[in-house]
């Protein structure tokens, strides 16, 4: 007869996130590679959210500490990689996620692009996979002299950039880009240029392009088995279906690396999950109550495809949109209770959906008091808005 899974409970998930997202606010940490560390990989679709998912866990929260690690010492880079989203990552853990999902997306990027180039152009000399590497060698060695340079920039150096193609033909959505757009895209999928300071503020998508050296990674297998042990280590105990879901790999890939990752069975609330062996033997701490404004698409509210263990189903509609994109959210104690939002003169507000009691009102009036603190003037709209964001916002 088999030993019952040992069972790990979702109050027990819910204090282990607080901890190990550095949400708690005795464990927030002192640096942008820490947090990004922490939480395994940080959205960056929407510019903002590095911001504000860094600083939600800064002990002194500054978007100069972000700047810094993107854009001085370039510690943190932003890679096409897990479900083809946009994250930021350590620079120690990039090959990693390199190999064990962004080449992979990078191949499936090119052979659409070369698909769209034939059937799509406007006008122009015919494309195949030649005059594709040819326009990216242009564009590398137009870069290599400006040092950085826009999408826009670079197009009026390489006409062949300037070439126009249409989208989604014969659809009522169709629309226009240029192919420098996908161009450069494609050579920021392949690891030889990176998102380099917006001009504007940090909210800004209009970021000049810079030359990288693409990093050595290691086999995929290798790479696969990290960060699914890195998954674990920061949003586990979890399930097969959270992280097959998390990094867009197949059933197969995903039980093979959990199983290189030394993954072990658990018994979580929902049913069967997989743990790292050292997170059955951790010792929780007294409970330290915390509360949580985080961003759309920040890491944690975005972390399970399994989430009624920490938000209530009949929350979703409210705080997602049709998509699946998380709005902003309001967490107390490992639960999302509510939505805040920006207003155009710039105050932060909120709403609770859930009578959560007068300690955690106190706390979330502190924390968006902190939020109004560090983001001073600057006013953010998430790119992905849920139903309740845009009602506080108004």
């Amino acid at each position: 007869m088999s030993s019952p899974r040992p069972r790990f409970g979702d109050d027990r998930r819910r204090a282990r996130i607080g901890r190990r997202h550095l949400l708690v606010p005795a464990c927030r940490a002192g640096s942008a590679e820490e947090v990004a560390d922490a939480v395994v990989a940080l959205h960056a679709t929407d510019p903002a959210t590095v911001y504000l998912s860094v600083c939600a866990r800064l002990a002194k929260p500054t978007a100069d500490e972000v700047d810094r690690a993107l854009y001085e010492d370039v510690t943190l880079v932003k890679l096409l990689s897990m479900r083809r989203t946009l994250f930021a990552v350590t620079t120690e853990f990039a090959p990693y996620v390199g190999s064990s999902t962004a080449r992979v997306i990078a191949a499936r990027e090119r052979a659409q692009l070369v698909k769209h180039l034939r059937e799509n152009i406007e006008e122009g000399a015919p494309w195949d996979e030649d005059r594709l590497a040819a326009a990216e060698r242009a564009a590398l060695e137009a870069l290599a002299v400006r040092g950085e340079a826009t999408t826009a920039e670079l197009n009026k150096d390489v006409p062949a950039l300037r070439e126009t193609l249409l989208t989604s033909p014969d659809k009522p959505y169709a629309a226009r880009q240029s192919v420098g757009s996908r161009v450069l895209r494609l050579l920021a999928a392949d690891g030889h240029i990176r998102r380099a300071r917006p001009r504007g503020s940090w909210t800004s998508s209009m970021f000049p392009w810079a030359a990288v050296a693409p990093l050595p990674e290691p086999p995929v297998r290798e790479s696969k088995a990290e960060v699914a042990r890195r998954w674990l280590d920061s949003f586990g105990p979890g399930t097969e279906t959270d992280l097959k879901w998390w990094t867009g790999w197949s059933l197969g890939d995903t039980r093979k690396a959990l199983a290189d990752a030394g993954a072990v069975d658990v018994e979580l609330d929902c049913g069967p999950g997989r743990a790292l062996p050292g997170q059955l033997e951790e010792e929780a701490p007294p409970a330290e109550p915390w509360a949580a404004l985080l961003p759309g698409l920040d890491p944690t509210t975005m972390g399970w495809r399994q989430r009624d263990w920490y938000l209530s189903p009949e929350h979703v509609p409210a705080l997602f949109d049709r998509a699946g994109n998380a709005g902003p959210t309001v967490w107390w104690n490992g639960r999302v209770v509510g939505a805040w939002a920006q207003r155009a003169d710039g105050e932060v507000v909120w709403r609770l959906l859930a009578d959560v009691g007068r300690e955690a009102v106190a706390a979330v009036g502190a924390e968006a008091e902190r939020l109004t603190a560090w983001i001073g003037d600057v006013r953010v709209t998430p790119r992905f808005r849920a139903p309740l964001e845009r009602e506080l916002a108004k």
